[in-house]
């Protein structure tokens, strides 16, 4: 018994593997070989392609093609009509599968609209990439990247808030009140005993 929900012009292969309580919607193709975790949403219009790990709580937007070789952790949002890549160098009069690279999405980041991430990347947990950019390098947890190529601006919290930190290296969001730190050029959220 399935289940998860599809919509009848959705294509589901044989060998793909779907959590529960998973959305798909028109015209979505979902290859054989496939992870999808528990509860996503894959919009309109969106290919899965083999060995694509999409972790629980994934949004995927409309328009996405998420290529062999792109790993989503828990609670990632891939903004509509957002590109990745698996190839470095692509012919197409030559065979580049035993080269695919691997990209890793970290829990919670989000991609924006029409962004594109050139393979071989790590989107870093709660990180947040601007609408159209161009991602080329590896972004770190809680960066806020934009621009083509993709250059940080800032540092987002886990509700997507951009944190401004005041002496000594410390930001509250507004939206959680949670509490971060910036030391040594990276962020980590706080815990409750100021660890």
């Amino acid at each position: 018994m399935e289940t998860y929900q599809a919509h009848e012009t959705a294509v589901i292969d044989e060998g793909s593997v779907i959590g529960e309580g998973t959305r798909i919607w028109h015209f979505s193709h979902i290859m054989a070989g496939c992870r999808i975790g528990r509860d996503c949403t894959v919009g309109q219009n969106v290919v899965v392609s083999p060995e694509v790990v999409l972790g629980n709580r994934v949004k995927v937007q409309n328009n996405v093609s998420v290529y062999t070789g792109v790993i989503c952790g828990d609670d990632v949002f891939l903004g509509p009509g957002c590109v990745f890549t698996n190839v470095i160098n692509p012919r197409s009069a030559l065979s580049r599968r035993q080269e695919y690279l691997p990209t890793f999405i970290e829990k919670g980041a989000s991609i924006g609209a029409n962004a594109t991430i050139l393979c071989g990347r790590r989107i870093g947990a709660f990180a947040m990439v601007g609408a159209g950019a161009v991602v080329t390098k590896d972004v770190l947890p809680y960066a806020l990247v934009v621009g083509n190529p993709a250059c940080q601006t800032g540092w987002v919290s886990e509700y997507g808030h951009r944190l401004k930190f005041e002496a000594p290296g410390h930001a509250i969001c507004p939206e959680s009140g949670d509490r971060y730190r910036l030391q040594n050029g990276k962020v980590r959220k706080m815990t409750e005993d100021g660890e």
